[in-house]
Formats: structure tokens, sequence, C-alpha cells
């Protein structure tokens, strides 16, 4: 499974996970991938700085990148309140209506209500700050190119730069920029994604963006037989996330029995894209918290960092909860797959194994 990726990073194979979990970032670094934290859930820089330190030490002196949340265009930014104002009263309306009838309780007082600031473009721009005073080897952005200084004080540092892409013109845009390697993250992805399958994706990106471009192929991906296919489209390593959620390393965080019921019972068919989790299409889980945003005479989401700010106590409230039925939680279509929780390792160990036996099996019928 040797790819030039490896060789760029010094990792044992190229496969790399986002996770919002340190531990298992740490887990995929260890046994021969890397791991990539996503910051957007720390709004404290002191806790950033320590969750790194602790990933420093935790990861065997092997490489790890993170990943932030930062538009390339920088927003007029006021305080979270002069945000909060931009917020309409019958969005604010519907949101109480809605936890109401779907039966999610209140948080106890004063707890948990403070909104997602990683979303802010300025909040993000101390996301690159702090990583910097550590030593990931790679920084992605989800929202394609960062600016370009961010680019250029990252590059000063010795980091590569990658950026998500949904469309070929997007990530030859991003090359433009100074970006190093390019996620091509097709439809089938949790998260922000775009509108394009993966299989028709990228090979596209490979071609606009030319052999000396590394491209990480994305969305769909929970075995060795789709890392197989993503390699053969001319990715030269895969990027994953939705198949770590399953794990018993992100127990550590979630601590959310209601989402690994959730999540267990899940079917390929059970995600629906939206905006109403960040004000930008992504992939969720459909819960009735996602059916009640398309029912007949529901606001229409509001722009981002506007819509997860409306949503982040209710999100709070609801994981709170622990109600499967009512979760909210981003995952791709991989959901399907992930039929059992399980060690890192173990899911490490599945995917070099099968992405053996497809290419050997390939192989046997090539003659």
């Amino acid at each position: 499974m040797r790819t030039p990726i490896c060789d760029l990073f010094g990792i044992e194979y190229p496969i790399l996970a986002f996770t919002p979990s340190q531990h298992v970032a740490a887990a995929v670094t260890r046994a021969g991938g890397l791991g990539v934290l996503g910051c957007v859930r720390f709004n404290d820089t002191d806790e950033l700085d320590e969750t790194l330190t602790w990933m420093d030490e935790n990861t065997d002196g092997k490489p790890y990148g993170v990943d932030i949340v930062m538009p390339m265009k920088i927003p007029t930014e006021g305080t979270s309140v002069d945000l909060g104002a931009l917020i309409p009263d019958d969005h604010k309306r519907f949101v109480d209506e809605t936890l109401l009838k779907l039966g999610v309780p209140p948080l106890p007082e004063g707890e948990g209500r403070e909104g997602v600031l990683g979303w802010l473009h300025s909040v993000a721009r101390s996301h690159v700050d702090v990583a910097l005073n550590h030593r990931p080897v790679f920084i992605a952005n989800a929202l394609g190119s960062p600016p370009v200084d961010v680019i250029e004080k990252c590059h000063e540092a010795g980091l590569k730069v990658g950026a998500l892409a949904g469309a070929a013109k997007h990530a030859k845009s991003h090359v433009d920029n100074g970006v190093d390697i390019i996620i091509a993250q097709g439809y089938e992805a949790g998260g922000h994604t775009g509108e394009i399958a993966s299989m028709v994706l990228v090979p596209e990106v490979v071609d606009a963006v030319g052999p000396d471009v590394p491209v990480l192929g994305a969305g769909g991906i929970g075995c060795g037989r789709q890392v197989a296919a993503s390699l053969a489209l001319g990715a030269q390593g895969v990027w994953t996330g939705s198949i770590w959620l399953g794990t018993e390393e992100y127990r550590n965080l979630a601590g959310n029995k209601g989402w690994e019921t959730a999540f267990l019972r899940a079917t390929s068919s059970d995600t629906v894209r939206t905006r109403i989790y960040t004000g930008k299409p992504a992939r969720l889980l459909k819960t009735k918290w996602t059916e009640a945003w398309a029912e007949e005479g529901a606001p229409s989401p509001l722009p981002m960092p506007l819509q997860n700010l409306l949503v982040a106590e209710a999100h709070n409230r609801i994981n709170a909860s622990g109600d499967p039925d009512v979760i909210s939680m981003p995952v791709g279509q991989i959901v399907g797959r992930m039929n059992e929780v399980r060690p890192v390792a173990d899911v490490m160990a599945d995917l070099v194994t099968e992405f053996g036996e497809a290419v050997a099996a390939l192989n046997k019928i090539n003659g």
C-alpha cells in the first residue's frame, strides 16, 4: 500500500484519519497512518494547547496532523453578541418549539450553553497559531484554501497544507493558492461535502491538478476494497472520517450511548445532506431533528456561522439527552458498515488486510 504520500509524511500506510478525538488520532498514527485532529470543537486555545501537548507525548514520535475550519475570504466579524443579534427571532422560536416537541430536556443551569466558536475565522486563526507551537506535519482546511498568508506561515514552519475540494475547478484553485495536497471529498462523505460522488470526482480532480500534486480520495471509505478503489482512481492515499466514530477510542470523547445506538442500527440510506448543522451543506445522520427542519413551515437554515450559533445549545441538549432518535451528528453513508464498536488498531489492520486481498484478486484477474 506504500505510495509517495507515505514518504512525504514518514508514515507506513497512506491512510489519513480525520477525527475530533485526540485518542483516535493518536491511535491511528501509532498504527501506521496519519491521525488528523479536528480543532473546530476547541473554543479555548489553552485546551487545544494541552490537547496537542498530549498528542506530542502519545504518538510515539510519529507524525500527526490538524484540521481547521477557515474560509479563504476573511469575513466581517464582531463579537459573539454581535453575531447573535443577527439571528431572527422566528428561527430561535422554531428551535425552542422543536426541542419541546421532541421531548429534549433542558441543560442544567449554566451548563453547555456556549456555541462552538471554532467556526469563526478569528478562532480558526488562533488554532493555527497554537498548532505551530507543536509538531504536526500537516494542516488541512475543511473549507478549501485557507488565506494565502496562513498557507505561507505553515510552509515557513515546514508543514504541508491540504484542502478539501468537491469539484475539479475548486481543486485547481486550491493548487493555484499554494495548497500542497488536495482532498477530493465525494458526495457520500459525512460533514461538509459537495454534490459529486467519489467515483466521478477523484479522477476528475487527479486529472485537473496533474501528476505533481498528491490527491487523497475521501467519502465512502470504510474498508480496504474502497481504499484500493481510490488508489485505482489515481489518488495517492485516502482521507477517512466517519469510520472512526465507531471505535472504542472515540468513546473517550463522545461518551454518548445514544449516538452508538443510532449509528449501529443505521443503514447507508439513513443520512441526509442539509445546511441545518452549520449553514453549509453537510451530511448528517437522519433523525427526528433533521426531519423537523425539512417539514413544511420550517425556516431556511442561516448562513455560516449564524446557523451554528443558532443550534449550538440545541445540539448540546440533544447530545446530553442520549436519545438515538433525535441525535445530531455528521456522518457519511459508510455508516451502514459501522455495525460494531472496535479498537482503532483493529480497524486499521482490517483496512490494510482487505486492501491486500483486493489487489491480489485484481492481479489474479489480470493474469
